[in-house]
């Protein structure tokens, strides 16, 4: 007995002692098409599975692992966990899976499932059965038939018409024809084959006279048996042919024969022959396939069309096809041609070698199987599955190992076999195996197939690697560059090989660090930064190659070392201290901080103040800045210099910064008048006026800034009937109801102007004259009527002690104009034309200046105002009353008036200042001083306000120079204020102004000047009288 008989013996017996406890099979049965995750079974419940070893008694998690070949698409799959068996998004195409099978049970596919671990292993062989849906309608082959009859067919004659094809099985494939439209002359017969296949005849029902038609166009339809039923039509065209008496006559209809598949090309494989009773061309036939025959029945046999001889073309493969069926239709040139079905078997030879598929349950490693060794005895490896397309005899592989080594082959079903261990491995004795699986057929010759089995055995690891120190301390200089080598860090491993072998890892925390995985080099991969981090500390592990792997750890600390690599930082750019104006000197109005991110000498840092700066002391240490000057802000408002910060590292670092000191303003400047012009100005109030409208406008500033320049506007005294009302933040002054007769005359109001300032408020009085009458006949007589108010005291309305002799200038004036009238008598004439001219110079003048202010001897006031010197009034703690000095005695007009100022106590408002009028001195008023504000003392250290007088007006436009802040710049007419911001009095902008009133174009802005300059920057329009 030679070798291989002896292994073939072995496998024979392996066949006999299947353990039919290890391989089961389970059996489902599936509609194709279905979608994915359709549950179709459940492995343990449907074998009955345990999770208890029937030996040791112990439970143990079942795998569940579908067995594939690599690059296989999986049609199911299974739940590793569970056990249950899923449809994929593979969908299962029967018509794809089985083509050219016929029957439901035909139709079938197989797939293995082991079951771990290795104590309970099982393996399950599942077979699928896939039944048909009708998912494919029958077709036609063509969707036009023709057929030729001879008009001398016999009635209930037979032609047979091209049937239908339908993928589908069973139920779902072909099951009757119809045909449709008929015209009484045609029906159709259905007749089945001894396969089960229908054949459609169409049959004469009527004579066919071919001169009376010779077509017929009708439909044929084909249905099948599914559900829902699906079906298709063609259409079917009868052309009456000419007589011909006899048609061809197969001696045999249906024939069989059997060819093996190695036959050689150009192989006879039968000799057609029909006859034909008629004679001459009639009786020529001619052979040729049906339309029927498949492509690939043409491809592989030629049919002579003379002859009727089928010989072989093509190669034939009983493994690709056994069965080859072809219909040949014999024709004398007449419509009715004779049908022939002949059928071929192809016959097996051995010509295939046995297959041989590996599918491995161990996971190779490029084609190499890892085991332990302490795996124990019979774990599985592979399934192992022969096959052979050849049939009977040809077909029988038996499978065995060619040479002696510690693994088996364990039978499981007829051509599949589990390779396993059969014995203990050792990896010092051996490490590695190699080895072929042999299958072998029984035909003759035998055919044999082998494939070639790697498996390497790996050492047990049981020696973790051990750093040579535990801890490691190192030590670098910061600003170094990047791949700086730092230290090689080792550890060792008793074990041998791969578990041997040792990888170094870096832990947590060690991202600006770079470690060698196999030589343990440590390098920085970073520049280091001292004042970023001064201390790295992190672990290394370093781990071998075992399986599992083992590993330790070590710590390292690495220090960074300072340079002077930063400069002295300021904690600002630009330092702004705020100080209030009148700050003593030396006092402290800020403190600087500087520090230093370097450590030791590196990092202490001197201050000092930039430049030749006598202002500002700063100590270098603690950075306290020391005023060495007083503040005034309506002086400067702001002081900035530079501060430098050094240190003592090497080389020394230097750095600046901005220091700006804003002085705060105090409340320490009264408003400052600019509208009226003068005390003596007026302003014409008709008696046509309307509630509401504006009469008059009171205007003032303040120099200081913030709260200290917002102003308030009241009326103190002189309006005890209430007709005017002014508005406290634009000064405006309205009618509060319209004038009666009785208030005609000249009313003088006293304003008080007062700023918001803390914590006290200072104050400014202005007079605004309002004369409620139509027109102004006289404006000399309003002049004189302003001089006599002077002296009135404030408190009291001038109502009161003016009235008679203003009705005493009335009587004089009008004796005077009678008189006048009776002298001139003589000039009528001359008196009339005078008066005219006058009266249409005074309309022109109405219009133009409306409601305006009138000021008198505009041209004499202004040479007054040229000579008089300015004076200041002393400075006073609170004085709050108004002096109006004497005149210069270049004005003999005036004569001196006294009088005492008081006002009551309910005009005393807290926001604008209290004004103790009683307890002030009596002051004298003299007309010969008609600027009230240069008299006037205020609580505030500076000088009171000058109201200056009335400027004389060109005919041309002036500039009316005002300053704004950017953000707050207002447009208002030269007659109305009401439009003016008063939320700032600041600034101010510059507008033109018209002789007609209003601004016409925005002027460049100006910087502030001296109060007393105000009046010098404003020439007021012709509205001054």
């Amino acid at each position: 007995m030679d070798m291989r008989d002896f292994y073939l013996f072995l496998a024979l017996v392996a066949l006999l002692t299947v353990d039919s406890a290890l391989a089961q099979e389970l059996v489902y049965t599936i509609q194709e098409e279905l979608p994915e995750n359709i549950l179709l079974g459940n492995i343990p419940r449907d074998l009955n599975i345990s999770r208890l070893n029937a030996a040791t008694g112990s439970s143990a998690n079942l795998i569940y692992r579908l067995v594939s070949k690599a690059g296989e698409v999986p049609l199911l799959r299974v739940s590793s966990s569970t056990g249950e068996i899923f449809t994929t998004a593979n969908r299962v195409d029967r018509e794809k899976l089985c083509a050219g099978t016929y029957t439901d049970t035909d139709c079938f596919f197989e797939v293995e499932v082991v079951i771990l671990p290795n104590d309970h292993f099982r393996l399950v062989k599942i077979k699928v059965v896939v039944r048909d849906v009708n998912d494919n309608a029958p077709m036609f082959p063509s969707p036009v038939i023709n057929i030729s009859i001879p008009e001398n067919t016999l009635v209930n004659s037979r032609f047979p018409v091209p049937s239908a094809t339908d993928p589908d099985t069973g139920s779902n494939g072909v099951q009757r024809y119809q045909l449709l439209n008929g015209q009484g002359a045609y029906g159709l017969d259905v007749v089945e084959s001894p396969e089960g296949e229908k054949w459609p005849q169409l049959i004469v029902q009527r004579s066919l006279d071919r001169e009376q038609k010779d077509t017929y166009v009708m439909k044929i339809k084909v249905e099948d048996g599914g559900s829902p039923q699906k079906s298709s039509t063609a259409i079917l065209q009868v052309t009456v042919s000419d007589v011909n008496d006899n048609r061809p006559v197969f001696k045999e209809s249906q024939l069989e024969v059997r060819l093996p598949e190695n036959a050689p090309l150009g192989t006879s494989v039968i000799q057609l022959h029909a006859t034909d009773a008629d004679v001459g061309s009639n009786a020529q036939v001619r052979y040729l396939f049906s339309p029927q025959v498949s492509a690939a029945v043409r491809r592989h046999f030629a049919l002579n069309s003379t002859a009727g001889l089928i010989t072989v073309q093509r190669a034939l493969d009983r493994e690709e096809t056994s069965l080859h069926k072809m219909t040949v239709l014999a024709t004398d040139g007449s419509s009715s041609p004779a049908r022939a079905t002949v059928t071929v078997n192809v016959t097996d030879v051995n010509d295939n070698p046995p297959t041989i598929d590996i599918r491995y349950i161990i996971s190779p490693i490029n084609g190499t199987v890892y085991l332990s060794e302490k795996d124990p005895v019979n774990t599985k490896i592979a399934l192992i599955t022969v096959s052979d397309k050849d049939t009977d005899v040809n077909g029988r592989v038996v499978c065995y190992i060619e040479k002696e080594v510690p693994f088996h082959l364990k039978a499981v079903y007829d051509n599949q076999y589990l390779l396993e261990t059969s014995a203990l491995l050792d990896y010092e004795s051996t490490r590695d195996y190699s080895f072929r699986i042999v299958a072998s057929d029984s035909g003759k010759p035998s055919l044999n197939q082998s494939a070639l089995v790697r498996v390497r055995l790996e050492d047990e690891n049981d020696n973790p690697p051990v750093f040579n120190q535990p801890v490691i301390e190192l030590s670098v200089a910061e600003n170094n560059h990047r791949g700086l080598y730092l230290t090689t860090i080792s550890a060792t491993d008793e074990d041998s090989g791969k578990n041997a072998e040792i990888v170094y890892q870096l832990g947590p925390n060690a991202s600006s660090f770079d470690l060698d995985r196999k030589t343990g080099v440590l390098t920085a991969s970073r520049v280091f930064d001292r004042e970023e981090q001064e201390r790295y500390i992190f672990t290394v592990t370093a781990r071998d190659s075992g399986n599992p792997p083992l590993q330790s750890q070590a710590a390292v600390i690495v220090t960074i070392l300072d340079e002077n690599d930063n400069n002295p930082k300021f904690t600002h750019n630009h330092f702004q201290f705020f100080v209030s104006e009148n700050l003593p000197k030396y006092s402290t109005v800020g403190v600087i901080t500087v520090t230093d991110a370097d450590a030791g000498e590196n990092a202490e840092v001197m201050a000092s103040v930039v430049g030749d700066n006598d202002n500002f002391i700063l100590h270098p240490v603690n950075g306290v800045i020391r005023s060495n000057v007083s503040f005034d802000r309506e002086l400067q408002s702001s002081y900035t210099f530079e501060v430098k910060a050094i240190d003592r590292g090497r080389p020394v670092r230097t750095s600046i910064a901005k220091v700006t000191i804003n002085v705060i303003d105090v409340n320490d400047n009264s408003p400052v008048v600019i509208y009226p012009p003068s005390n003596t100005s007026f302003k014409l109030v008709p008696l046509s006026a309307i509630p509401g409208s504006v009469v008059a406008e009171v205007f003032a500033v303040d120099v200081d800034t913030g709260m200290n320049a917002e102003l308030k506007y009241s009326i103190v005294s002189g309006n005890t009937k209430g007709l005017f009302r002014i508005d406290p933040v634009t000064g405006n002054i309205t009618l509060e109801e319209k004038p009666a007769v009785a208030d005609q005359g000249l009313h003088r109001l006293v304003v008080n102007i007062s700023d918001l300032g803390y914590p006290k408020p200072l104050h400014t009085l202005v007079l605004v004259y309002l004369y409620v009458n139509d027109t102004i006949s006289n404006a000399s007589y309003i002049n004189e009527l302003i001089r006599r108010t002077m002296e009135t005291p404030l408190d009291k309305n001038i109502g009161d002690s003016t009235q008679p002799w203003q009705n005493e200038d009335y009587l004089t004036i009008m004796i005077a104009i009678v008189a006048g009238a009776m002298v001139v008598i003589v000039v009528i004439f001359v008196t009339v034309l005078v008066r005219c001219r006058q009266s249409r110079f005074k309309a022109t003048q109405r219009n133009k200046q409306g409601a305006e202010w009138m000021s008198p001897n505009q041209e004499s006031k202004q040479n007054k105002k040229k000579k008089r010197k300015k004076r200041k009034s002393p400075k006073s703690s609170l004085l709050n009353f108004v002096t109006i000095e004497e005149s210069k005695p270049d004005d003999p007009a005036h004569e001196p008036i006294n009088g005492t100022i008081t006002l009551p106590a309910e005009l005393e408002e807290q926001t604008i200042g209290r004004f103790d009028w009683n307890t002030t001195p009596p002051t004298t008023f003299k007309p010969s001083s008609p600027d009230l504000a240069r008299h006037y003392k205020s609580g505030s250290p500076q000088p009171s306000f000058h109201l200056k007088p009335d400027t004389p007006v060109s005919a041309k436009k002036h500039h009316v120079i005002q300053e704004l802040p950017l953000d707050n710049t207002f447009v208002g007419g030269c007659d109305t204020l009401s439009k003016r911001s008063s939320t700032s009095s600041d600034h101010f902008s510059a507008s033109e102004c018209s002789s007609q009133g209003g601004f016409k174009t925005k002027g460049p802005l100006h910087t502030r000047q001296n109060p007393a300059q105000y009046s010098q920057k404003y020439e007021m329009e012709t509205c001054y009288g």
